[in-house]
């Protein structure tokens, strides 16, 4: 780009600012920081004024550009006027951060664009901390609560998370100080007041944000306490016992790795969630208990077909035992009941054969309105597995077929090339009950002669390669 010189590349730049409003704006704070960042800020201080003010609803179809928009005013805080004055960044940043309740009110953000650019802001605050001189990095929990102290959306935990691990050991002390007084102070307000229905409490934020401190300052105690205060459903079990793990302290790490509290996301057991055993079987361990370690991941692999929690059982196990325990876990997985389970099972270990096994033992189980999913199992089978991948792309091309889905007929017509492609392959595992393609051919023509949208499409979709892909999520099966 230096061989373009100096007036090309202005020429360049003078054109894109005409044509793109936010790098309009960007080139606008590099000129100001010519100036010094006053100038720079001078100009983010215009901007913020006018987002704060703003009330018009942002339509939906204006909304990714709005995002761009957002992000583009971050950027220049954190890469133009941030390096030059740490402390001014974090201020606009703040300002910025506190504009998000009504910003959130003015769109719909269900693709979460916008709210992404404000957990940048608060990452980025997080990095400029670090360059604040020491007065400025004392006076910064003030500034933060002034900015935020109260916002309902909890981004102000999330900013004190981002910014406690660098500010000095006093400051945070006398945070947490302040933040005690304020809860102690807002709790007996609140007591006062009539019971005239349901109202938002700073409070809860404000004691996350204390145990957010007592991470940062050491102090388990302070954090096991503040955990202990809460409902027991809403505590952070796990959590805490990590915590009692990491500094030693094995036998309450156990106590509150067994209490019930929150259950992991996803995971409705929350007795064999993968996520307790794995933690209790390391407090176990600790303890020199590992047999009972052992016995508990097997009965949550024997539950649940973790592929994690059988790589902590089979690291555990002697040289040549985890051969036969291996085996025996996937014995036990290709008997499962619920052929999902095992399936993805398979995938995650990964073992491709036996997928392909288990695929070929439920020929008539698998539901081809997974169409997120089967597709990629079967790119995943169909190099080495030709009748698992055609038990699969059989199962959703009926699908399609079956339910005259008539804008997936594009989809139905690649899955009947790939079809075409794989049996002119030979698989000794093909099962006897898998009708030749010709046969199968025959009879979709027979039973869906009239669906002539998806006929007309056969031909002009044949798949010239094949390629592999990914797979993530769970495998459904018809029942």
């Amino acid at each position: 780009m230096k061989d373009l010189g100096a007036d090309k590349l202005a020429q360049l730049v003078f054109e894109e600012a005409e044509r793109n409003a936010g790098f309009r704006r960007q080139v606008k704070a590099a000129l100001a920081g010519q100036s010094g960042p006053e100038a720079i800020a001078k100009l983010i201080d215009r901007r913020l004024s006018g987002l704060a003010r703003a009330k018009s609803f942002v339509e939906w179809d204006k909304a990714h550009a709005f995002a761009d928009d957002l992000r583009s005013l971050t950027d220049t805080i954190t890469s133009e006027l941030g390096p030059a004055a740490p402390a001014l960044g974090i201020d606009r940043l703040l300002r910025f951060i506190a504009t998000h309740e009504q910003v959130f009110e003015r769109v719909d953000d269900s693709s979460g664009r916008v709210q992404d650019v404000y957990y940048q802001a608060i990452a980025a605050i997080g990095g400029l901390v670090q360059s604040l001189t020491a007065p400025n990095a004392d006076l910064l929990p003030d500034r933060i609560m002034t900015a935020l102290g109260e916002s309902t959306h909890g981004y102000l935990a999330d900013v004190t998370e981002a910014v406690s691990p660098y500010l000095p050991q006093h400051s945070l002390d006398r945070w947490d100080g302040d933040l005690k007084s304020a809860i102690a102070e807002r709790q007996a307000e609140e007591a006062a007041r009539e019971p005239d229905g349901w109202f938002y409490s700073m409070t809860s934020q404000w004691e996350r944000m204390r145990q957010i401190l007592a991470l940062a300052r050491g102090d388990i105690d302070l954090l096991i306490a503040l955990e202990a205060k809460k409902k027991p459903h809403m505590q952070d079990t796990l959590g805490i016992a990590a915590q009692l793990l990491e500094a030693a302290r094995i036998a309450e790490a156990l106590e509150w790795v067994r209490k019930p509290g929150q259950r992991p996301f996803g995971e409705p057991d929350g007795e064999l969630s993968s996520a307790r055993v794995r933690l209790e079987a390391r407090i176990l361990d600790a303890m020199g208990d590992k047999s009972a370690a052992q016995t508990l991941r097997w009965r949550c692999f024997e539950a649940k077909l973790s592929a994690d929690i059988l790589r902590d059982y089979l690291k555990q196990l002697p040289d040549f035992e985890d051969i036969e325990a291996e085996d025996r876990a996937h014995a036990l997985a290709l008997e499962r009941a619920e052929p999902e389970v095992a399936l993805q099972f398979f995938l995650d270990w990964p073992r491709l054969d036996l997928a392909a096994k288990l695929v070929v033992m439920h020929p008539d189980r698998w539901d081809g309105g997974a169409w997120h999913i089967l597709p990629k199992v079967a790119s995943l089978l169909e190099h080495d597995f030709s009748s698992a991948a055609t038990i699969l792309y059989r199962a959703l091309l009926d699908d399609i077929l079956d339910r005259a889905r008539s804008k997936a007929y594009g989809h139905g017509a690649k899955y009947l090339g790939k079809l075409e492609l794989l049996a002119r392959e030979t698989d000794p595992t093909r099962p006897g009950t898998l009708i030749d393609h010709a046969t199968y051919l025959a009879k979709l023509k027979k039973v869906h002669s009239r669906k002539s949208g998806f006929w007309t499409r056969v031909g002009d979709d044949e798949p010239k390669t094949r390629q592999t892909s990914g797979l993530r999520g769970p495998v459904w099966v018809r029942k």
